[in-house]
């Protein structure tokens, strides 16, 4: 039955006491419990009967104690690295290894374990107001990837390499655009840009052996401040009409200067084409009149003769009209050419071409005789 209830006679659980005695002892309490402890590990009971003074532990239960917690000081040591992790390990505050993936334990208290990502590619992101060589105002945002190359320097050399970066990035990219016109800045120089601000940005990282490697720096585009984007914008579009006009004009040349070249280079072939004509129609020329002249040296008469037939011929093949004054006489002698070449065509049933020898041979021959005839007649009326 419970020790409260009717018959119990009122006893409590803590030593027998009785309902009317008060309250309970709370040293004898603690004493009863340690006297079953006690009893639990083959110890002695101490006296229940005695005064209140508090008894000492017993050294099975100080085992216990120990061994509880150097169980816990062990399971609180165990820590786990993934396959992207590394770990700096000091050991009384000096650097002592390098943990990889795995299960690994370490003393605490002892040990400070350091755990980095030294896997994952990070990025930064910087931006700010800007001057130009050319006293230009322009916000250039870049963005920097890197990655940790040396988990020891990373971790020991520098206090906070992250702060670091910025510090470095904001330095070198100030340093390149400080050095460089507006234009490369806005437009085709980001690439070069972004090629000076990594490598000098690397070469302070370096120095200060924060163990960082710079993957890429990507400058993004640049903008003026809001206050003057306006006049920014219209110097930019005068720069664009300037472009425009210069390329429509090499256009314009491009297609004008092949042309007055080629006609150059036709006039110049022409000219010494008609120069080597003249040249040689001179040189026969002169090589006709030699030989003419050697001719002549052997029968002059007969050279004299041919020459002035030719001379007729060529007069008469080009004039239709003839008109010839005969010496002595009164009347003026009147040839139609065109129409006596016609009618001898028509004659013959021949063309002009063919005919056109034979009518000069028939004309001249026709001339003489009109010649001679006026000269007979002349000759008559002198002797009269």
């Amino acid at each position: 039955m419970a020790w409260n209830e009717p018959g119990g006679n009122n006893q409590d659980p803590w030593g027998g006491r009785k309902k009317n005695d008060g309250p309970p002892d709370l040293d004898e309490a603690l004493k009863k419990f340690q006297d079953k402890i006690n009893g639990l590990f083959g110890g002695k009971s101490g006296n229940s009967s005695g005064g209140g003074g508090s008894a000492s532990l017993s050294p099975a239960v100080l085992g216990v104690g120990l061994l509880i917690a150097l169980l816990a000081y062990l399971l609180f040591g165990i820590y786990q690295l993934d396959e992207k992790e590394q770990a700096v390990v000091l050991r009384l505050g000096k650097f002592h290894s390098i943990v990889g993936p795995g299960l690994h334990w370490n003393p605490k208290f002892i040990d400070r374990v350091y755990i980095v990502n030294t896997t994952e590619e990070r990025s930064h992101l910087a931006r700010g107001f800007m001057i130009t060589e050319d006293i230009s105002i322009v916000e250039l945002p870049v963005t920097v990837q890197y990655n940790i190359s040396n988990i020891q320097s990373f971790v020991l050399n520098v206090r906070d390499p992250e702060n670091s970066l910025k510090q470095a990035t904001e330095s070198a990219l100030r340093h390149v655009v400080g050095s460089t016109k507006l234009d490369p800045v806005l437009s085709e120089g980001r690439q070069q840009i972004a090629f000076e601000v990594e490598e000098r940005l690397q070469d302070y990282l370096n120095a200060y052996g924060a163990g960082i490697q710079i993957v890429n720096v990507n400058v993004q585009q640049g903008a003026p401040p809001i206050e003057v984007k306006a006049a920014f914008d219209d110097v930019v579009k005068a720069k664009e009409d300037r472009e425009r006009l210069i390329n429509e004009s090499e256009r314009y040349a491009n297609a004008v200067v092949p042309e007055a070249e080629g006609r150059a280079a036709r006039i110049r072939e022409e000219a010494n084409g008609y120069r080597e004509k003249v040249i040689a129609q001179a040189e026969g020329e002169a090589e006709r009149f030699t030989q003419l002249l050697a001719e002549y040296s052997k029968a002059p008469e007969v050279t004299r003769e041919r020459l002035y037939i030719d001379a007729i011929e060529s007069v008469m093949s080009n004039s239709s009209k003839v008109m010839v004054d005969v010496e002595g006489g009164n009347n003026m002698l009147f040839l139609p050419l065109d129409k006596i070449v016609n009618q001898t065509g028509v004659a013959s049933g021949s063309s002009g071409d063919n005919l056109s020898q034979d009518v000069v041979r028939e004309i001249q021959q026709r001339v003489s005789d009109e010649l001679r005839r006026n000269q007979i007649n002349n000759g008559r009326r002198g002797v009269r």
